[in-house]
Order: structure tokens, then C-alpha cells, then sequence
């Protein structure tokens, strides 16, 4: 799918000023840096950005875009824990979550978390609450937004085992309400969740268990990770598995271990990963993304998906590499992560 046009700077300004009234000044930014806000630390800005500090202005956030600039492309980012932003930046409309929905409550065996608690915060409270079911998010970066719209897993486990309902706010219909979680299609990797819907807040249901097993199972996760996956400026797993198999063995395999693309490389600790140089470029790490597509499609006859979540790019198909040239915005790319 190709990009459209950028939106004009008089639209953007006219959003920004609705948006400046309805949220007030310090939560509206005009060309943000948004790069920075994703693990990789590269990447341009955008055009506009706005903070959401309490779910009861998501409304008036929505009745702006809807009267202002209702074909605004939009993005929702959580922690970039699963970002790639182009350098060319996105021209458009990014909403991010504040502090205040960040908040985690655990009462009895129901937890609510807002959608920008960090996984690893929301696994280390409800363990020390006498929780268990919940330990495998110690290791993932994400928010709890970003995890219930990919249904974000590991160890044995996803959002979906332990997910109740979601409070979702539809930025482009203007809806605000909860959604039960069978309701929201989770598989691996994948919701149906609208692209315009932020999650506002997510409860959990987990199980009785014993705080120092949770901690131990904590700290062996927390191991794990440190053993088999690299630090640094990543985004985590770049492709997700295909059926019966694992994106790492197949790009290790295909001999791309180490391989290097200008300031991007694949991890010489973990094949599905990409590492980015301080100061590199967004678009040296999409050009790896690709060039490791194609090998592992030549050698194996296999076509990679990418999980990492591409902004300012056109949506890439999996059944065709999108050109390295082309920084044309999406508008639907719209992402949590």
C-alpha cells in the first residue's frame, strides 16, 4: 500500500490550535521528535503530537480530530519498544499516553493497569502481590497498550491467558468504552483492535501464588533474557515465527548473522534482532529489514512478516518488499507499541 500525500502545514496548524484548547499548550508539540521515543533512538519527527493525561479528555481529543482534520494520518506510540520510525519523519497526528495512565491497581486477583504501564513494572507488582500468571512480561519493554493490540507474549504465555476487557477510545468514531477481550480476535501477534483505537486502560486476571517462587521466576526470565537477547538500541523480535518454525534459525541459517547495512546490524547474539548505531538512520535499518527478507525468501522459500511496526513508510506486504526509496507517510499506520 502506497502513502499518501503529506498533510498540508495549514491543517496541522488548525489541529494543532483545536487540539491546544481542548488539552491545553504543554501537551501539544508541533514537529516532536519521535524517533528518540522508540528503542531504536533513530528516526525523524512529527509533524504533531499530542499527550493524552486523562481518559476522560480522550472525547475532546476526538471531537477536535473528528471537526479539524478527521483524514489526519494518525499514530497511537506506547513505549517504541516496537517502532521504527522513518527518517523522513511522519507527517501527521501522534498521541501518546501520560503518567497518569500509567497506574496500576491490583485488587485481589484483578489487576487494572493504565495503557502506559510498562510490562515489566505491571509483572514485578503483581508478583509481589501474591499474583502469578503475569511473570513472563518481566522481559518485554512494551506498555500494556502496545501488548493487548499485539498480543504480546513470551515463555508460554500472552495478553490473551491472562486478558479480561480493555477500555479502548476511538480517536477517528469517538467512542470510549470497555471491550471484552473475547472480542477483540487476539492471536499471535495480532488483535482486530481498530487502528484508531488507543487502549485507555486493561484488566487482568490472574491467579493466587507464592511471592518468593514469583520472584525467583522473575529473576531466571530476567537471566534468560540477558543470555539470549542483545541490549542496546533494538526493537526487539523484527519478524514474527513462522508456523512451526523460528524467524532467528531461519535468518541465521541464510547466513545473515552479523550482517551489516550502514548503521544497522543484525545481532550477532540473536538473528531476529537489529541493532542500531548512536546516531544512525531509520532507513539503513528498514534496508536490513529487507535485504534479510529477501535472502531468507531466496534460501528457504520462506516469506518473513515483520512485527516491527514501520511509521512514515507505506505499509509493508508481506508478499512484496516495499522500495527502500519511498518515504511517502501512511496513513494507516497507525501503531502501539
Amino acid at each position: 500500500m502506497s502513502g499518501s500525500q503529506p498533510t498540508s502545514p495549514a491543517v496541522i496548524d488548525a489541529l494543532a490550535g483545536a487540539l491546544t484548547s481542548v488539552l491545553g499548550a504543554e501537551f501539544v508539540q508541533r514537529d516532536a521528535p519521535l524517533g528518540e521515543r522508540s528503542t531504536y533512538r533513530v528516526g525523524g519527527r512529527a509533524a504533531l503530537l499530542v499527550e493524552l493525561t486523562h481518559p476522560e479528555r480522550g472525547i475532546a481529543l476526538s471531537q477536535a480530530v473528528r471537526r479539524v482534520a478527521p483524514e489526519v494520518p494518525l499514530a497511537v506510540v506506547g513505549n517504541g519498544s516496537n517502532l521504527l520510525v522513518a527518517d523522513a519523519g511522519f507527517e501527521g497526528l501522534v498521541v501518546v499516553l501520560g503518567a497518569r495512565l500509567a497506574r496500576v491497581e491490583v485488587e485481589g486477583s484483578r489487576v487494572r493497569a493504565g495503557g502506559a504501564a510498562l510490562l515489566p513494572v505491571v509483572a514485578r507488582r503483581t508478583v509481589a502481590a501474591g499474583l502469578r500468571g503475569f511473570e513472563w512480561a518481566v522481559g518485554v519493554p512494551g506498555s500494556i497498550g502496545g501488548a493487548v493490540r499485539m498480543n504480546a507474549g513470551g515463555h508460554g504465555s500472552d495478553m490473551a491467558t491472562v486478558l479480561d476487557r480493555v477500555r479502548v477510545l476511538d480517536v477517528r468514531g469517538g467512542e470510549d468504552g470497555w471491550v471484552h477481550a473475547a472480542s477483540l480476535g487476539l492471536s499471535y501477534r495480532h488483535s482486530t483492535l481498530r487502528a484508531s483505537q488507543v487502549v485507555l486502560e486493561a484488566e487482568l486476571v490472574l491467579e493466587p501464588g507464592d511471592v518468593a517462587t514469583g520472584e525467583a521466576l522473575l529473576g531466571d526470565i530476567v537471566r534468560w533474557r540477558r543470555a539470549n537477547q542483545p541490549g542496546g538500541p533494538n526493537a526487539g523480535s523484527v519478524f514474527t515465527n513462522p508456523p512451526g518454525d523460528s524467524a532467528g534459525r531461519l535468518i541465521e541459517a541464510a547466513g545473515a548473522k552479523g550482517l551489516r547495512h550502514g548503521s544497522a546490524e543484525i545481532s550477532t547474539k540473536h538473528a531476529n534482532f537489529i541493532q542500531a548505531d548512536p546516531g544512525g538512520r531509520a532507513d539503513d535499518v528498514l534496508a536490513l529489514m529487507q535485504e534479510v527478507q529477501a535472502l531468507v525468501k531466496g534460501t528457504f522459500g520462506v516469506t518473513l512478516t515483520p512485527e516491527t511496526q514501520l511509521l512514515g513508510y507505506p505499509r509493508w506486504s508481506p508478499e512484496a518488499l516495499p522500495p527502500t526509496s519511498s518515504h511517502a507517510p501512511n496513513p494507516a499506520a497507525e501503531v502501539e507499541s
